[in-house]
């Protein structure tokens, strides 16, 4: 089956941190890979990425949903619930209602929905564990919508990549380069395409194992700038992603820079 028009919703996931271009002009990330591929098959394939960094499920479906609509999609890559998770207030059957509602609005647009439930990360930080609880609610309430509503469905909980750190950026939380093109591959094979089978062979070495310095550099130079802005944030009433824009909001060919071959780099 080919694809015409192609719109991805979400968070920063969505969006491609930590992977930017070689030239640091934008965040790539999967969903880029994924186009850039299903252009291959066909030469009227367009794409448009609308989601926006920090972004909750709530925030998800009033914002982007409706730009979604619009863009008459014929598939449709959801990806979020991570902010939800790290959120004040955290209540998990209101999160499941955001997880149904975002998974019911995505389906209601798109022939073809592919979702997402969440690693586990939580052993990757200090206190991690007290995460853990709100990444398997999430990922419950991910699993019975994308079946509620027919969604395809990439669940990540068991991927042993996680205990990898090379497979994420420096902030222990958003997927580095080699774990972008790694959930690439995971969707083009749920699509019934051939990824580079680089993207899924296990990395070469061994990876760095967390330390007490390196864990101290990653709560003074990672988790407390942004402890600091979300206060700042709360005390003046801005939500997280405001001010963030869609780093492709309209429906676009894949140019020749941004063309998929294997070992892309």
């Amino acid at each position: 089956m080919s694809y015409h028009r192609f719109v991805v919703l979400g968070d920063s996931c969505a969006e491609g941190l930590d992977d930017p271009y070689p030239d640091q002009r934008a965040y790539r990330g999967w969903a880029d890979f994924v186009a850039a591929r299903l252009a291959q098959d066909e030469p009227g394939f367009r794409y448009a990425n609308l989601a926006v960094r920090g972004r909750r499920l709530d925030q998800i479906v009033p914002e982007q949903v409706p730009a979604a609509t619009r863009l008459e999609p014929d598939l449709v890559a959801l990806f979020g619930g991570g902010n939800d998770v790290m959120s004040r207030g955290w209540d998990a059957r209101t999160v499941a209602r955001r997880v149904d509602a975002a998974i019911r609005a995505c389906t209601e647009i798109s022939p073809v929905v592919v979702t997402f439930t969440l690693s586990d990360i939580s052993h990757r930080m200090p206190l991690g564990h007290r995460m853990r609880p709100r990444i398997v609610a999430l990922n419950d309430a991910i699993r019975e919508a994308a079946v509620s509503y027919g969604a395809l469905l990439i669940d990540l909980w068991p991927d042993q990549a996680v205990t990898d750190s090379r497979y994420f950026g420096a902030d222990r939380l958003h997927l580095s380069a080699h774990g972008h093109r790694r959930l690439a591959a995971y969707v083009l094979n749920l699509l019934g395409l051939e990824p580079d089978p680089a993207w899924l062979a296990p990395l070469t070495g061994a990876a760095t194992e967390n330390s007490r310095r390196a864990d101290l550099h990653w709560l003074l130079h990672e988790v407390l700038p942004v402890a600091v802005t979300r206060t700042r944030n709360r005390m003046i009433g801005r939500q997280p992603g405001d001010g963030f824009f869609p780093k492709r909001p309209d429906l676009l060919p894949m140019t020749r820079d941004e063309a998929w071959a294997p070992g892309n780099a």
